[in-house]
């Protein structure tokens, strides 16, 4: 495992993107949200996903430096296409759009098009909940088809993340972020690479077995190698059976076919397409009843007597604020494979051997 400071895991990360015809701000922003995922403990939406990036650079899938088209415009609608931007560029943009046309309409929506992988969705909602805004986010993942619906074995659904934020008052936003499948593709991958291994059954090859095993998804592979799920033969399973798939479906129809980016297949080009909804509390509510309610009720839901071995009952959020604390006071651990592919990649695109060092010093 090796261990890397904040500060240091950014300026080297933003080396790599400055290296692959990023400007200097995006590959910092690039870096800051890559980072941050790992800082709240979420690897697999984390710097584990720099050779990744790289390659669909050099593939042509992803664009730097990309400035959106607002397609569609009204008093509170906006359709935005990211030119196949990198999220990390193109999504804040349209977020922006979104909380502006909510502040004036009281509730807003937009359909994001086209946009590079778009990391953490979380970070959309806490961009919205900084604002005071209420948000729902719809994703899908065209080109990526990785999840097998509700009883099938082969693979017909993206990921298709689903989020909620909701601000509170002096205290931070409540943020429900998660994949419809049992785990994200990014967790399959820090599983492959070294990191935290999968559930039981996490994912389905082909017959109908269940498996822990990333080379299901993947196919066999060396551990500083490349990862390419079209060589496995199975598939990741979508979890809580139909309700989970059913809500894979759902993030499909929204994030896919509604905003134009395409429901996954298996001949589009890779792309996330994001339907979000904006509502703020202050018009809804002039009477200031909701953070009050919000307050009363998660103390009444957190009130209760913890199962055995839990020490607490914590909303969404809690978990991720807790290692946000921990990890930017001690580092950002990376499993041994995870560090050796990003550096590998790192040397690939011109990055010096100084350079490689001093992120680990």
């Amino acid at each position: 495992m090796v261990t890397v400071q904040i500060q240091r895991l950014i300026d080297f990360v933003a080396e790599v993107f400055v290296h692959s015809e990023s400007s200097p701000e995006e590959a910092r922003r690039i870096a800051t949200y890559l980072t941050t995922a790992n800082l709240t403990g979420h690897d697999s939406h984390g710097v584990i996903r720099v050779p990744g990036y790289i390659v669909w650079k050099k593939m042509g899938s992803v664009a730097p430096d990309q400035k959106v088209e607002v397609v569609v415009d009204t008093a509170s609608l906006a359709v935005i296409d990211g030119k196949f931007g990198y999220g990390q560029t193109v999504t804040p943009q349209a977020v922006k759009i979104g909380i502006e046309k909510c502040k004036k309409a009281g509730l807003a929506a937009i359909a994001l098009r086209n946009a590079g992988h778009i990391g953490r969705v979380g970070d959309w909602a806490e961009m919205a909940a900084g604002e005071g805004l209420v948000s729902v986010h719809f994703v899908n993942a065209a080109g990526s088809v990785l999840v097998a619906p509700y009883g099938g074995v082969e693979r017909r659904l993206s990921t298709a993340p689903y989020c909620v934020g909701i601000p509170r008052n002096g205290q931070g936003p409540i943020v429900l972020d998660f994949a419809t499948s049992i785990v994200a593709e990014g967790k399959v991958l820090v599983a492959s690479r070294g990191g935290k291994k999968l559930p039981d059954g996490a994912l389905i090859d082909l017959d109908g077995t269940l498996s822990e095993d990333p080379t299901v998804l993947y196919g066999p592979h060396i551990a500083e190698g490349p990862r390419d799920h079209s060589r496995g033969r199975g598939a990741i399973r979508a979890f809580g059976e139909h309700k989970g798939s059913g809500l894979a479906l759902i993030c499909e129809l929204l994030g896919g076919a509604l905003t134009g980016t395409g429901a996954t297949a298996p001949d589009r080009r890779f792309a996330n397409g994001m339907f979000a909804i904006y509502i703020d509390p202050k018009v809804v509510d002039p009477a200031n009843f909701f953070d009050g309610e919000v307050a009363r009720y998660i103390a009444y839901f957190k009130d209760t007597k913890p199962a055995a071995g839990l020490d607490a009952v914590l909303i969404p959020g809690e978990p991720e604020a807790k290692m946000r604390a921990e990890r930017t006071k001690n580092g950002v651990p990376l499993p041994d494979d995870t560090w050796a592919a990003i550096v590998n990649t790192a040397r690939e695109v011109g990055v010096s051997e100084v350079s490689i060092q001093r992120a680990v010093e």
